[in-house]
């Protein structure tokens, strides 16, 4: 049975690319509360196909495929610089391909403008004119206007023209560090990027029996199921130590895992990780609003793609891949000596002292590449405790010296020591869980 939720998706989702959305509009229209709407409104946005956009309002829009993250809507290029809209209003949900600043003449600026890009100009109406019937955007700075032939013609063409108060190096700064924010977002992997989707998962009714659990298990070789209920929403898991000395004839419903952990679509698969290490689970549903289940992962998927993430190459460099640069590895990895790391200046807080985040990184980083080179372990941090500090000034290089305290099957217990000139720092104590291959 189609909940109302997902009938106002459906609706919100079939609705023509530019249209405006209201709560009290889609209320109106599927004879549904506002509070429904808005929640069927705020999953749209999360699913990529609605835009709410400050002074314009929420649109819907073409739904970005995560290959294509790195480019940017005009609706986004006028809330990053605080933008006015002159003309071209309904054209704000199209993605440009390329930004071009327009220091050049009228005869020179043919060549280089083409549709779907965006030209930042300033009070140059000619120019102005020129970029929009190439198809492109137009981007004023300065604060300045335009006249109403411009604005004319980029309502006719549907392509919009926006007016901001910065200068032009700020304006391309700013373009290009959302563009490189992408880059990084493009980089993680999502459980969307690897849920098994419901077309390849064998799943259970709460009303099947023990009987109908050891048929599917000879069936497919699984022996783990999600059990859902007649409207498809999940009820419970049931594996082996759920069924086991029970009749056939028992039904799923009394024997099954209610509550069971779930996970979003949007959530990391690092995070998923850390999840399944810590409850000691094997799979997990993934559920959208009303726990409809969309699918499922298995600790086996998420291993095979953290590996995957650890060999991609690095097209966007984190903050964590700037503290990992700055690292100097000991040619030994069963030395306790050998971890050196540099103080940048960016890596310091308003004091000019190295930062307490920076620092708790660079001891995560020790500890997994100590775990990784001399005993073949991936490593996740589970707590970290640092029990002596002191301020490490700008430039400063660190030598870190870990010792491994405890270890067994699952976890360890890692004690160390940080020095600049042979003069104690920092001392702490991290705990980790053992990522089983």
């Amino acid at each position: 049975m189609t909940t109302k939720h997902e009938l106002i998706m459906s609706y919100i989702e079939k609705l023509p690319v530019g249209d405006k959305i209201s709560v009290r509009k889609v209320a109106q229209n599927m004879h549904v509360s506002e509070g429904t709407s808005y929640r069927a409104i705020k999953e749209a946005e999360n699913a990529g196909f609605v835009s709410t956009i400050k002074r314009v309002g929420t649109i819907r829009i073409e739904r970005k495929i995560k290959e294509n993250i790195e480019k940017l809507t005009y609706a986004e290029i006028l809330n990053m610089t605080d933008g006015q809209v002159l003309g071209g209003r309904v054209g704000l949900y199209k993605t440009l391909n390329r930004f071009v600043i327009g220091a050049m003449t009228i005869e020179a600026m043919t060549r280089y403008v083409e549709a779907d890009h965006l030209i930042i100009v300033g009070n140059r109406e000619n120019a102005q004119k020129l970029a929009l019937e190439k198809g492109a955007a137009v981007l004023i700075t300065g604060g300045f206007g335009t006249n109403e032939e411009v604005i004319k013609l980029a309502d006719e063409l549907e392509m919009p023209v926006i007016s901001t108060s910065y200068d032009t190096f700020t304006v391309a700064t700013l373009i290009n560090r959302a563009i490189y924010d992408r880059l990084i977002k493009k980089e993680i992997l999502f459980v969307s990027d690897i849920l098994k989707p419901m077309e390849d998962v064998t799943i259970l009714q709460n009303n099947d029996t023990v009987a109908t659990y050891y048929q599917l298990q000879e069936e497919t070789g699984h022996n783990r199921y999600p059990v859902v209920n007649k409207a498809g929403r999940l009820v419970g898991v049931i594996s082996p130590k759920d069924i086991s000395e029970h009749p056939s004839t028992t039904t799923i419903d009394y024997l099954m895992t209610r509550n069971p952990i779930v996970v979003g679509e949007q959530m990391t698969v690092p995070s998923v990780a850390h999840m399944m290490i810590w409850e000691g689970i094997e799979l997990i549903p993934v559920v959208k609003e009303n726990q409809v289940i969309v699918g499922l992962v298995s600790r086996e998927d998420v291993l095979k793609a953290m590996q995957l993430m650890q060999r991609q190459p690095q097209i966007g460099e984190t903050l964590d891949d700037t503290i990992v640069n700055q690292f100097i590895l000991p040619e030994d990895s069963y030395k306790k000596e050998g971890y050196k790391f540099q103080v940048t200046p960016q890596m310091t807080n308003h004091i000019g002292t190295l930062s307490y985040g920076v620092l708790s990184q660079t001891l995560c980083e020790v500890v997994q590449q100590m775990m990784m080179s001399a005993h073949h372990q991936n490593t996740m941090v589970e707590s970290m405790t640092i029990y002596f500090l002191k301020p490490i000034q700008m430039d400063s290089v660190l030598e870190f010296e870990p010792t491994l305290l405890e270890q067994s099957r699952k976890t360890a217990k890692i004690d160390i020591t940080v020095r600049v000139d042979n003069v104690i720092m920092s001392k702490s104590l991290i705990s980790v869980q053992i990522i089983e291959r």
